[in-house]
């Protein structure tokens, strides 16, 4: 294994950790800098199978609160209700990625003009949703509603396309509904559980034939660099988030879509 390589994967697994939860892509910023690093892996499993290191970081954090709710379910329809939201908001971009799988990942995946461009495109919503989103009518993500979850999951749909961002159409998309900032942020990481740990288990599975113990290996680098960099953002962006929004998330994805064209244009 070579040392270029290590170097490459922990830095990747960095900043998958640190983008996983807020709005800005970590895929798309994944696979761009992949790009740069020079950095290939067996059917584009890297990118997808360190995101549990982000999932873990997010039961770490949450443990309490999570073992909470599910101790809650017989007896407590507010806990009922919010795990029928989770899984209904989980349904519709899962559907949508099992049909899809192939042709994002060799096609959508491949196209690194079509990052940076969702990169810029996704910023200008996101400028214009947090200064223009309808009062928050919502301030418990453990409460929405079911119609929410599933406004909510269709958005999700959306982070289908790299760049787009999963964090940034569901809480994009719960702000529109009238989610608070705060909450729309929170209910995105629970609806992260299901869909990432998803996508992990489908991929793994998809690519079982082409892994071999070496790419075993970077990814376990890059799944523990994930987990730690992630854990910072998951105890720190609520409150971040709830004093200062989403635009400098938003600015900050305009600016890296914009070098990334730029680089692709100057490359060629």
């Amino acid at each position: 294994m070579e040392a270029d390589t290590i170097a490459s994967a922990i830095i990747l697994g960095i900043v998958e950790g640190l983008t996983e939860f807020i709005p800005v892509s970590s895929t798309g910023h994944v696979l761009l800098l992949g790009e740069l690093l020079g950095f290939d892996s067996a059917g584009k499993t890297f990118e997808v199978l360190i995101q549990l290191g982000a999932i873990c970081a997010l039961l770490a954090v949450y443990t309490v609160k999570l073992t909470k709710i599910v101790l809650a379910i017989p007896h407590d329809p507010a806990a009922r209700n919010f795990c029928a939201g989770i899984v209904i908001a989980f349904l519709p971009a899962a559907i949508a990625g099992v049909l899809l799988h192939d042709f994002i990942k060799t096609v959508l995946y491949e196209s690194p003009a079509l990052i940076c461009t969702s990169l810029i495109v996704g910023g200008v919503a996101l400028l214009m949703i947090d200064r223009k989103a309808p009062t928050p009518h919502y301030h418990d993500a453990t409460r929405f509603p079911l119609w929410l979850a599933l406004a909510i999951g269709c958005c999700q749909m959306l982070a289908l396309v790299p760049g787009v961002s999963r964090s940034g159409a569901t809480i994009g998309g719960a702000l529109m509904f009238r989610a608070d900032k705060r909450a729309a942020a929170e209910f995105s990481f629970f609806l992260a559980l299901p869909t990432m740990t998803g996508a992990f288990v489908y991929d793994l599975y998809a690519n079982r034939n082409v892994l071999s113990v070496n790419d075993g290996l970077i990814i376990a680098i890059g799944f523990v660099t994930a987990f730690i960099s992630a854990v910072f953002v998951v105890r720190t962006l609520l409150d971040f988030v709830s004093r200062h929004g989403f635009t400098p998330f938003a600015w900050w994805r305009i600016a890296v879509g914009v070098l990334g064209l730029a680089i692709i244009t100057y490359a060629g």
